[in-house]
């Protein structure tokens, strides 16, 4: 699913930059770790009727649905890496989550939507070893991250702890983001 992802997304970002003047489609990019095709009831598995998933559902009605996809790297921080530059591990040298940071120095597609005019931000798991690079604003967990009163590293590189659920956080900083930034750009 991740590959495919990608490349609509970067071909999606090459097509802007030449038509800058037609209207910008905004891009609301949610990535969630652990989620087998067949733990979500969208793409009608065998879980669906016992676990079914009816809010990812809803998303899947209004997006997209991959049917056949496949994982270029099912490890958090690889997997990331491979999403913003559209290459396998091996090639953006970020293969394990230990070692040395991702190199950002690299075509990914934050810079691509940038420069063609987007705003951009990321927040919530990271896990890329290194700060952001190319976008607007970010608030990520360092590593892994913890569930429950996580810190976020800050833009300023500061770390500040808050209270509650990770998922719920992160939720409520992305509205937060999408209901403070600039009307007048498209979003990535």
């Amino acid at each position: 699913m991740k590959a495919h992802v990608l490349t609509i997304l970067a071909s999606a970002s090459m097509s802007l930059m030449v038509s800058a003047e037609q209207k910008r489609p905004n891009i609301l990019f949610l990535f969630s770790d652990d989620h087998a095709l067949k733990s979500i009831s969208a793409y009608g598995g065998p879980l669906k009727d016992i676990a079914p998933t009816p809010y990812i559902d809803s998303i899947a009605e209004e997006g997209a649905i991959f049917e056949n996809s496949f994982c270029g790297n099912s490890i958090c921080g690889p997997s990331r890496a491979s999403i913003l530059t559209g290459k396998h591990s091996h090639k953006n040298g970020f293969m394990r989550n230990t070692g040395k940071g991702f190199d950002q120095s690299q075509w990914t597609v934050a810079k691509a939507l940038k420069g063609a005019g987007y705003t951009t931000a990321v927040i919530g798991k990271w896990h890329l070893h290194t700060n952001p690079v190319a976008f607007d604003y970010w608030e990520v967990l360092p590593g892994q991250g913890s569930y429950y009163n996580p810190d976020f590293i800050q833009m300023d590189g500061s770390k500040k702890k808050f209270q509650g659920y990770v998922t719920d956080i992160t939720t409520d900083k992305a509205i937060k983001w999408l209901d403070g930034r600039d009307k007048d750009k498209p979003f990535f």
